[in-house]
């Protein structure tokens, strides 16, 4: 445990920080669950449509991103209309029973961290 409190203070060099920045937007871990959950490779507008409301345009730099860092691969076939499809990649893969574990972990203590924020705000609003 020590060492990685000692990584939080080399902010240039801090993987908890880089990963996280990645990951910790409202969309990547949607995006790696939808693609993980696929045999195939999916073409945006099905990615799109399994995580329902979130932009073109958010999409498109969320899956970027994710390109970039090697969680997900892209291919692009010639065609006419244009067909790109993503896949998850063995990296990505690997990331998946991590999220898994999140995702449970946050469906078990949702009630619990919701009454905790009530109780918070209720305080907030009678200081």
């Amino acid at each position: 445990m020590k060492n990685k409190i000692e990584n939080f203070h080399d902010h240039n060099n801090c993987p908890i920080r880089h990963v996280l920045d990645r990951l910790g937007d409202k969309w990547s871990i949607l995006v790696l669950i939808t693609l993980g959950s696929k045999k195939d490779p999916t073409r945006f507008n099905e990615v799109m449509h399994e995580i329902g409301d979130i932009s073109q345009k958010m999409l498109t730099v969320t899956l970027r991103t994710l390109e970039a860092d090697g969680l997900v691969s892209r291919k692009h076939y010639p065609e006419i209309p244009p067909r790109v499809e993503y896949a998850i990649t063995d990296l990505g893969a690997s990331l998946l029973p991590h999220i898994d574990g999140l995702a449970g972990w946050a469906a078990k203590n949702m009630d619990a961290i919701a009454k905790t924020r009530k109780k918070f705000v209720s305080k907030q609003k009678a200081a």
